[in-house]
């Protein structure tokens, strides 16, 4: 039978290509190494390949390249036969096993990514951030996105990932994933969207991205298609598979299979029979010979041949296990139930296990189908007639009716019996036409004696006729076809004879019966018998092929079974008969001599050797094919002979090379598939599970050392188990130890140890981003296992952290020394952009200069390393994002690799901050960049580099405060001695003007808007309102601003250290404090000044200055609040100090000003003094007036000086209510006002108390009063004030007035009076 997977027209066709491609070195052409071992055959040169080897010219000519040409073309040879003899042998685990089953529970490997499809998913990605895709996205997304393509995609360490075959698609996925889960709990929460369903939907786009526009449905069958090697295999997908891994040509797969006739399940089962009995005797022979591998103790000699047998004993218990009705190629692997018979190896001693005839049951499925008879003449045409048909001891079956003119049926019966040699008969009937006829007449029977070798055709047979029956010649076409049950391994007749049993030379019908897996017989059987008339155990016997005995007659071949002390001598009719009888007991006996039909080695003799033999079974010619292509002797070779281990060796590290480089990301881990065939090959040929292991360790090691991915899991697994051998705790039960797995195992260990110290160092590059998820981790505690003395011992924890410790510090100089060539590449990459002529002649001149660092100017090394310091705050980032989970046993040891990775940093920070001019403060973004990650984080907050960076910068703290206080203070001197106290609407328009004056001082920023980038003051919470209103003058805004800026400064650097951050800010309040009171003390000088320069008349308005000085006041008083105030409550001395003098100052001003208006007040109340009763000025005015009111029309008296100054203060009230700022300051203002004013009125008219007022003293005083009274009021002056004493004697007093003038006078007053009236309000 040929493979399954091939035709057997295909497979002539390739060995008729193959024979003209042996025959074609014939005419003298050179052969290449495949063809010329594709001619040879076995593991040895035959006489034959040989011949197709170019005849060798003498030593002389030979050149050194020919000899070389010709040795490697010999290794190749050698190797190729080493690799067809494996391959037999992984054909036969492949073809029945009975240790090992596919594993269903291994994790499934995820697709690889290669580097083509990384570059595609680069392009997908950056496609959709320009635009050029239709997913429809919002900006936190695409933000994402953006980092994630820039931080990950791009990543030199993923694409070194890529390369290891490490990366999967799974992984990209989950990097994502764990990226934006953080963005996405940051943002808001929205009514009716979930952070899940947000995240749901961003990974949808994120697949969609992925995926490009490929359609899904393709996708999902092509990893179906590529998923076969993760799933469970059939048979022909083994054997393709392992012809992949071990270079067999498809021919060469065929010849093999059929010649090892892998179809068949019996010389499969005989194969191992013989292959563990040879182990059995090669276990005897070493210890007789004494030919013991070397043992790490002499006891173990013993002990390794018991294990020997022990493991052979369990194989064998596993065989005999399998049911013997197995068969065929669509068999399920099954794990099997491993037994225990202590009595198996001894199976061939008599008295033991000896069947008896009843132990031997066979069971036979019959079919017998009546097809026609012919010869029925003597019936009329339409009598009915029918057959039935029975087999001996068994129930009868009927046909159909028939027509006597078409006695045609077609119909089956099916029987089952037990007899070998059953009694088939069918009889014809015809249906009694007579009344009193009680049964049918029959007309013929037939009775046939089938066995499964008879023909399952049809076939006419001669019946038997009855008496009455006219009809003599009649034939009835009919097939019975006997199925042969599984545990019938041949049957036939042969002519025997034995020495006890079938004592007499007679023909027998024969069946090979198979009771168990290690359990054979020959059975005599006789017709309608179930159970043998005779039979012989198999067991111990031999059987071969022998000439025909003298003295015998009947049967033309012969063959003789032989056991100590006994022979059996058979004899077939024909040849091919004795093969198959031959071959069949040869599986049976389990011998280890092959026997030879004589009609091959005459064959192998003649010269005329490739005559076909007609009478040899198919099998014979399989195997004459194979050996005609050079594959006999692989195929006849005892698997004892072998050094199995450096062959599973070969074995493993081919597959293992397969499987890194198929479609998945295995990290190591082997297929099912694979772990099955490796598994039946340890157990089927003996490989010591350490050897396996250790072979394994050796191969992924060498992987990892080459860049390789390997699961550390995997490693640990083997390793585990290699120690726990090594230790003598027998893990698959072996007790004894070589010396050369010891050895192996000691070189393997301190291997695997520096690939972990290197992968740990490395653990940024080896495990990106924290993948595979978990390998880290692992790796940590593979070490902490490797470190072990012995497997029950735990090492000190200390030892382990020693270890780690010393990676880590490693690793920080690793990280450091690649983050600053990235850094400078960057940069260099930054400067092409930028500055594309000048890097270009760079180039081409290759600067010459050596010390390039004399180029860089200090803004820019600056720069550099603010950039550098954004990079190194990324790296600590992705550490505790990625990797500190797996480090969270040694957490105090991330720490202080952190520390390690910073003092790195700190030796470039410091060359970088050394090259800065002095007095310069653009360093400062540098350390609040630092200060703001350091003091976030609780291990590293003052810290090591978090200490140093504090002392790198107070100094430059310090000495920019000192600067500043000086800057200020000069400014409010100058800038109070050139002020011309106009209020500032506009910070922008104004304060740039500002500037300080040029003094002898190092440079000091002057802190206008438009500041440098450092320090990069926050505009003031109040800065809006000064866009609204009038406020302070230029030096008061622009010292407020500055005292705000740079404590805002201060406070946002965040300084860690709370003393020092204390100092500083106690030191600013102290400075604030004296600064405001500078400038408070310098208004009210100011205002003073002011003041005694303007008008005393009536005339005089409040000028803009006076307003702004008020307004500087307010200011004063609200940023003292905030300038000058601790947070610590026993800290208030400054802010209370700088208020009450505050306080004090406004109290002041607002004396001198009311003083002013009671100045302009009494002014006025001068002039009315004039026409005091009794004065000549009074009598000379009052004839004056008199005489002239005869002839004309004289205005009011005293209404223009009233007017006057009722204009002023209305004038007065609205400029400060409208300029000044501080509604307090204004009430408070108007109440002192309008006593003082009520106080001089009275005061005025108790020096007159005797005197009774002049008219026009009273119509002015009546207005003054009246207008004051109702202007305060509408200002807010309470009720409580205006309604005082004063007011109410003044108002008396004038009351009185008013009655008195109005009888002496009669209607001077000219309507002015003391009462409210609607006129007055009209007037007014």
């Amino acid at each position: 039978m040929l493979d399954p997977s091939s035709s057997e027209e295909e497979s002539d066709e390739i060995v008729e290509e193959e024979s003209k491609e042996v025959l074609a070195p014939a005419t003298g052409a050179r052969l290449s190494p495949s063809r010329t071992s594709e001619s040879s055959g076995g593991l040895q040169p035959s006489s034959r390949s040989s011949s197709v080897r170019p005849s060798s010219p003498s030593p002389s000519v030979v050149s050194e390249k020919e000899k070389e040409e010709l040795e490697r073309l010999q290794k190749e040879e050698e190797e190729r036969k080493r690799k067809l003899q494996l391959y037999v042998f992984v054909m036969r685990c492949i073809a029945y096993p009975f240790n090992a089953k596919q594993p269903t529970d291994m994790a499934r490997r995820q697709q690889k990514i290669s580097k083509q499809q990384l570059q595609t998913i680069k392009d997908r990605f950056q496609a959709f951030l320009n635009g050029e895709t239709q997913i429809v996205a919002d900006e936190a997304f695409i933000n994402a996105v953006q980092s994630y393509f820039e931080v990950f995609l791009k990543s030199d360490r993923v694409s070194r990932m890529v390369q290891s075959g490490g990366c999967s698609a799974n992984d990209s996925r989950e990097v994502f994933k764990k990226h934006i889960e953080k963005r996405v709990r940051s943002l808001p929460e929205i009514d009716g969207l979930s952070k899940e369903t947000v995240l749901s939907s961003w990974m949808a786009k994120f697949d969609a991205i992925y995926r490009g526009e490929e359609d899904p449905r393709k996708q999902q069958a092509r990893m179906t298609a590529s998923a076969a090697s993760e799933l469970i295999l059939s048979k022909e997908q083994l054997y393709e598979m392992f012809q992949q891994i071990l270079g067999i040509k498809k021919f060469e797969h065929q010849l093999l299979y059929n010649a090892c006739q892998l179809d068949n399940p019996d010389e499969q089962a005989a194969q191992i029979r013989r292959e563990l009995d040879g182990r059995l005797q090669m276990a005897d022979q070493i210890a007789k010979e004494r030919k013991f591998p070397k043992f790490v103790s002499k006891e173990m000699e013993n002990m390794y041949i018991e294990e020997l047998k022990s493991s052979v004993n369990l194989l064998m218990a596993n065989l005999e296990s399998m049911p013997v009705s197995k068969g065929g190629s669509e068999f399920k692997l099954q794990k099997l139930k491993r037994g225990h018979n202590t009595s198996i190896i001894d199976m061939g001693e008599e008295n033991e296990n000896q069947l008896s005839k009843s132990d031997v049951v066979l069971a036979f499925n019959l079919e017998v189908v009546i097809m026609e008879v012919q010869g029925l003449k003597s019936l009329a045409p339409n009598r009915i007639v029918y057959c039935t048909m029975e087999v001996e001891g068994g129930e009868k079956l009927q046909t159909d009716q028939a027509e006597a003119s078409k006695p045609m049926w077609g119909t089956q019966g099916d029987f089952t019996t037990t007899h070998p040699l059953p009694a088939v008969k069918v009889k014809l009937f015809t249906e009694s036409t007579g009344v009193l006829a009680l049964e049918d007449k029959e007309l013929g029977r037939v009775v046939l004696h089938p066995t499964p070798n008879s023909p399952k055709q049809p076939e006419f047979h001669k019946m038997a006729v009855s008496k009455n029956c006219p009809d003599h010649d009649l034939k009835i076409k009919l097939a019975v076809r006997m199925d042969k049950p599984q545990n019938m391994k041949h049957c036939g007749y042969l002519w025997v004879i034995g020495k006890n049993v079938w004592k007499r030379w007679k023909k027998r019908f024969f069946v090979l019966v198979q009771v168990s897996q290690y359990t054979f017989a020959m059975c005599s059987y006789r017709e309608k018998k179930a159970e043998p008339q005779e039979l012989l155990q198999l067991d111990g016997y031999t059987v071969d092929y022998t000439d025909p005995q003298p003295g015998l007659e009947g049967g033309r071949a012969f063959f003789n079974a032989v056991k100590e002390g006994d022979t059996v001598i058979f004899a077939s009719d024909d040849e091919q008969d004795r093969i198959l009888w031959v071959q069949a007991m040869y599986r049976a006996t389990g011998q280890s001599h092959k026997p030879v039909p004589p009609t091959q080695v005459q064959k192998l003799n003649a010269k005329g050797g490739n005559v076909p033999q007609l009478d040899a079974p198919i099998s014979q010619f399989y195997a004459d094919r194979a050996q005609k292509h050079g594959m006999d002797e692989f195929i006849s070779s005892n698997p004892c002979n072998f050094d199995h281990a450096t062959l599973f060796e070969m074995l493993q590290r081919l597959t293992l090379d397969h499987r890194l480089n198929d479609s998945y990301s295995c990290l190591g881990w082997f297929s099912p598939g694979q772990v099955f065939v490796l598994d039946e090959y340890c157990a089927r040929y003996g490989v010591r599970g350490c050897h396996r292991h250790l072979c394994y360790l050796g191969d992924l090691l060498e992987r990892a050392e080459n860049g390789a991915m390997v699961d550390p899991t995997l490693l640990h697994y083997s390793f585990a188990f290699c120690a726990s051998h090594v230790h003598g705790n027998r893990p698959d039960g072996i007790g004894t130890v070589t010396v050369d797995e010891k050895e192996r195992f000691e070189e393997i260990k301190e291997r695997l140890r520096l690939l972990l110290e290197n992968q740990i160092t490395h653990f940024r590059y080896c495990f990106p981003f924290g993948r595979p998820e978990g390998a880290l981790k692992a790796t940590l505690s593979l070490l902490e296992r490797g470190l072990m003395k012995d497997i029950v011992t735990p090492v000190p924890q200390e030892e382990v952290k020693a270890v780690i410790r010393k990676c880590l510090e490693k690793a920080a100089l690793v990280n450091y020394t690649r983050l600053s060539e990235y850094a400078k590449i960057e940069g260099k990459k930054r400067e092409m952009y930028e500055h594309p002529v000048f890097c270009l002649a760079s180039q081409v001149m290759d600067l010459t200069i050596q010390n390039v660092g004399r180029l860089v100017t200090p803004a820019k090394k600056l720069e550099d390393t603010i950039h550098l310091a954004e990079l190194v705050i990324e790296v600590l980032q992705q550490n505790e994002e990625h990797h500190a989970e797996a480090f969270a046993w040694w957490s105090d040891l991330m720490v202080e690799h952190a520390e390690t990775f910073l003092s790195l940093f700190a030796v470039d920070m410091d060359a970088a901050l050394e090259m800065q001019p002095p007095d310069t403060w653009d360093s400062f973004p540098l350390f609040q960049l630092l200060n703001d990650v350091l003091r976030s984080d609780y291990n590293l907050c003052n810290g090591q580099f978090h200490k140093h960076l504090q002392d790198l910068f107070a100094p430059l703290v310090v000495r920019y405060v000192d600067l500043m206080e000086s800057s200020i203070a000069q400014s409010i001197h100058r800038g109070f001695e050139r002020e011309s106290w106009e209020p500032v609407k506009s910070l922008t328009s104004n304060l740039p003007n500002m500037n300080l004056p040029n003094m002898n001082l190092p440079k000091v920023p002057n802190l206008p808007v438009n500041l440098p980038q450092m320090p990069s003051f926050s505009a003031p919470s109040w800065m809006a309102a000064i866009y609204d209103a009038d406020n302070g003058s230029g030096t008061s805004e622009d010292l407020f601003w500055k005292l705000d800026a740079l404590q805002t400064f201060i406070r946002d650097l965040h300084w860690p250290e709370e003393e020092f951050a204390k100092h500083l800010e106690q030191r600013l309040k102290l400075m604030a404090s004296d600064m405001i009171e500078s400038c408070v003390k310098r208004t009210r000088i100011a205002f003073e000044v002011k003041l005694q320069k303007t008008s005393r008349s009536t005339d005089f308005r409040v000028p803009q200055s006076i307003c702004t000085m008020f307004n500087v006041m307010v200011d004063a008083k609200s940023q003292s609040t905030k300038l000058c105030s601790m947070e610590l409550g026993q800290e208030h001395q400054y802010h209370s100090k700088i208020d009450e003098l505050i306080e004090e100052t406004v109290k002041e001003m607002i004396t001198l000003l009311v003083a002013k208006f009671v100045t302009i007040l009494e002014g006025v109340l001068a002039k009315l003094s004039r026409y005091d009763e009794g004065t000549l000025f009074s009598s000379f005015l009052s004839f004056t007036v008199k005489a002239a009111s005869k002839y004309v029309d004289v205005p009011k008296p005293g209404m223009d000086l009233a007017d006057a100054y009722v204009t002023f203060v209305r004038h007065s009230q609205d400029v400060l209510r409208d300029k000044v700022n501080g509604e307090m300051y204004i009430e408070r203002l108007f109440d002192q006002w309008y006593t003082s004013t009520m106080n001089v009125l009275c005061t005025w008219l108790t020096d007159r108390m005797d005197l009774q007022l002049h008219i026009y003293q009273l119509k002015t005083l009546i207005r003054i009063v009246k207008k004051t009274y109702r202007d305060f009021r509408l200002q807010g002056v309470l009720d409580s004030t205006l309604n005082s004493k004063t007011y109410e004697t003044v108002r008396n007093r004038l009351t009185v007035e008013e009655a008195t003038a109005s009888v002496s006078e009669g209607g001077g007053l000219q309507g002015i009076t003391m009462k409210d009236s609607d006129e007055e309000e009209d007037e007014d």
